[in-house]
C-alpha cells in the first residue's frame, strides 16, 4: 500500500511539473495551414525514456537512461502512460501502424518472412501525398517486405544521400573513436547525415507545401557493440542492478547488455534533438505534429520482441504540436494502430472506413490528464509467424491477447509448439555461436549475450526458472493480475477465482477477433498454417 500511494504521489508530481510547460497552441487552421508531420520511429525501443522514470516510480530501468530531447516533447505534448503495438514483430507492426487496420487484416503483411504488400490496402502516407502532402522518409519504413517500403511509395520519397551510418551507431561510433577521433566529433558526424538527410527533404518541397516524414532508424535493433552503453554513454551496468524486469537473471552479463540497449535509445535521443534544432532553425516548430515512439520491445531479451507480455508490447508514445495543450500524462490504453487516423485527422482528411484504428485527435485536443476518452480501456495484440517456425513446416506460433488496466490475459493457439522457435537439439550448440547466430536455436529470440548466457546455464537449477520463463512451451491460456504482477511472471489463468475475470476476457477477445475478420478464428481452414504464409514466404 505504501508503494503504491508513493507511486500516486510522484504521478501526481510529474502532471504538475509538466503543466508548468503547458503552452497555449493554436488550433488547425485552413487547409494552407495543415500541420507538418513528423513521426520519429525507432527500430526495436520499448518502453525506456527517462520521462517515464517519473512514471512509473523508482527502482526500474528507466532510472538509468537519459533523454533529454524526448522528455521536452514529452513536457511540451501528451506522454501516453498506456500505449501499445498491435504485433510485437516489424513487418506485422509496421502494416497495422501504416494502414491503420488490425495486422491480421494486412494479408501477408502479418508475418515477417514472406511478407508482401497489397497495394489495395490504403496507406495514410500514400494518402498525404495524394492530398497534397510532401511525404519523405530515412531509413527503414516497413520491412523486410515485398516491395520494400510499399506501402511509403517504397523508394521514391527516400531522403538518405547524406548516408545511413546512423544506423550502425555504437559499431561507427566505436570506429571512429578507434581511429583517433573524440567521441563528441564521432557522434557528430553520425547527427550530421541525420540533419543532412531531413534537410534536404525540407528542401525538395514546394513554397508552403506540408511535409509528412518518417525517420526510421534502425541503431536500437541488434546488434551493438558489447560494452558500448558505457563507453559511448557513461551507462554503469552496475547501476541497474535490482532494477532489471522480474524475468531477466540480474548478473552482470545481462546488465551490461540491457545498458548498452539503453544507449541505444539515448542514440536515439539524440537524433531526435537534431530533428528539433532543424525545425527550430527554419522556424517550423509551431506547425509540426511531433510523435515520436518504437516498433515493439526490446530484442534478444527473454519475454520482449516477439512476446505479447508488456516487455514484447509496451512502447513509448509521446504526441507534441500545434493545437496539443501540452502538460499532460494520458492514461487511455491505445495502440499504434490510431496514428494512421490520427495523422490523416490532424490533416484534414477523413481515414478511410476500412481502419480500425480511431483517431487519437480527440485526446491530444483535449486539456485533460488520466482517462480522457472512457471507451479507451482495454486493446489487443497478437503475432502469427516471426523469423523461426515451431516445429518443421515453418507453421507459426498463433498468439492472442487483451490487455486492460488490471490484467493481461493471452491465448496461445496452439500450445504443444514452442513459442520462440526450435528447441535444443542433440548437439547443442556452443554458447559462442548462440550469441553469433540467431538461427543457432529459438530464433525468434535474437542473438545476444542474453540468450547466449541462459542457453549456457540451461543444465544450471538456479536459473532454471528464467530459462522456461524464456523458451519454455505455454500453456493455451496465460492470465496476469497486474497490479500484484506488474512483471507478468505468475500465470493465474488456472486459479479458481480468476475464473469470471477468464471468462470475461476470453469472450470480449474472441469477440473483437471475429468482429474485425481475424483468419486465426474465421471457419474453415487456416490460412496462415498453409503456403504462402508458411515454407519460405513464396507462392
Amino acid at each position: 500500500m505504501k508503494a503504491t500511494r508513493s507511486v500516486a504521489i510522484v504521478w501526481r508530481s510529474l502532471v504538475a511539473v509538466l503543466a508548468v510547460w503547458t503552452v497555449a497552441a493554436p488550433s488547425y487552421g485552413a487547409a494552407a495551414d495543415r500541420p507538418n508531420l513528423l513521426f520519429a520511429f525507432a527500430d526495436d525501443w520499448g518502453r525506456y525514456a527517462s520521462i517515464y522514470a517519473q512514471l512509473d516510480g523508482p527502482g526500474r530501468a528507466s532510472d538509468v537512461v537519459r533523454t533529454p530531447n524526448i522528455d521536452r516533447a514529452a513536457r511540451e505534448g501528451v506522454l501516453f502512460r498506456n500505449a501499445f503495438v498491435n504485433a510485437p514483430s516489424c513487418t506485422p507492426c509496421r502494416s497495422s501502424l501504416l494502414s491503420g487496420q488490425y495486422f491480421w487484416r494486412t494479408g501477408r503483411g502479418a508475418i515477417l518472412r514472406g511478407a508482401v504488400w497489397d497495394p489495395a490496402i490504403p496507406s495514410y502516407p500514400l494518402l498525404l501525398h495524394d492530398a497534397g502532402y510532401h511525404i519523405g522518409k530515412s531509413y527503414k519504413v516497413w520491412g523486410p517486405g515485398t516491395p520494400k517500403d510499399a506501402p511509403y511509395g517504397e523508394d521514391k520519397h527516400a531522403f538518405e544521400s547524406a548516408g545511413g551510418a546512423f544506423n550502425s551507431f555504437s559499431q561507427q561510433a566505436s570506429k571512429l573513436v578507434k581511429q583517433g577521433v573524440t567521441l563528441d566529433a564521432a557522434k557528430a558526424r553520425l547527427l550530421d547525415q541525420v540533419r543532412a538527410n531531413f534537410a534536404a527533404m525540407l528542401d525538395a518541397r514546394e513554397p508552403g507545401q506540408p511535409f509528412c516524414y518518417w525517420f526510421g532508424p534502425t541503431n536500437v535493433h541488434r546488434k551493438w557493440v558489447q560494452g558500448s552503453g558505457k563507453a559511448l554513454w557513461g551507462l554503469d551496468p552496475e547501476e541497474l542492478k535490482g532494477k532489471l524486469p522480474a524475468f531477466l537473471p540480474d548478473v552482470p552479463v545481462v546488465r551490461e547488455d540491457f545498458a548498452d540497449y539503453l544507449g541505444e535509445a539515448m542514440a536515439f535521443d539524440a537524433a531526435v534533438g537534431v530533428l528539433q534544432e532543424e525545425l527550430a532553425r527554419r522556424g517550423e516548430t509551431e506547425n509540426t505534429l511531433l510523435a515520436i515512439s518504437g516498433d515493439h520491445g526490446a530484442p534478444g531479451f527473454p519475454r520482449g520482441k516477439c512476446n505479447l507480455y508488456d516487455f514484447g508490447v509496451a512502447v513509448p508514445l509521446i504526441v507534441s504540436g500545434p493545437g496539443v495543450p501540452g502538460g499532460r500524462v494520458v492514461d487511455d490504453l491505445v495502440t499504434l494502430v490510431d496514428l494512421a487516423p490520427t495523422f490523416l485527422d490532424a490533416a484534414g482528411e477523413t481515414p478511410p472506413g476500412v481502419m480500425t484504428g480511431r483517431s487519437l485527435m480527440p485526446v491530444l485536443r483535449s486539456d485533460k490528464s488520466g482517462q480522457v476518452d472512457p471507451e479507451r480501456t482495454w486493446v489487443v495484440t497478437g503475432r502469427e509467424r516471426h523469423v523461426e517456425s515451431a516445429r518443421p513446416g515453418n507453421l507459426p506460433y498463433p498468439q492472442r491477447a487483451i490487455r486492460t488496466r488490471d490484467h493481461l490475459f493471452i491465448i496461445n493457439f496452439e500450445p504443444d509448439r514452442w513459442p520462440m522457435g526450435s528447441p535444443m537439439s542433440d548437439d547443442p550448440p556452443s554458447e559462442q555461436r548462440v550469441l553469433d547466430d540467431t538461427r543457432a536455436i529459438y530464433a525468434d529470440m535474437d542473438a545476444s549475450p542474453t540468450k547466449a548466457w541462459l542457453v549456457s546455464q540451461r543444465d544450471n537449477p538456479e536459473w532454471a526458472r528464467d530459462y522456461n520463463l524464456a523458451f519454455g512451451k505455454r500453456p493455451r491460456e496465460e492470465l496476469y493480475v497486474l497490479n500484484s504482477d506488474p512483471d507478468q511472471v505468475n500465470n493465474v489463468s488456472a486459479d479458481p477465482r480468476h475464473a469470471g475475470v477468464v471468462a470475461e476476457l476470453r469472450t470480449r477477445l474472441m469477440d473483437e477477433l471475429r468482429r474485425t475478420g481475424d483468419p486465426r478464428v474465421a471457419p474453415g481452414k487456416v490460412v496462415y498454417e498453409h503456403p504462402p504464409f508458411t515454407g519460405d514466404g513464396s507462392d
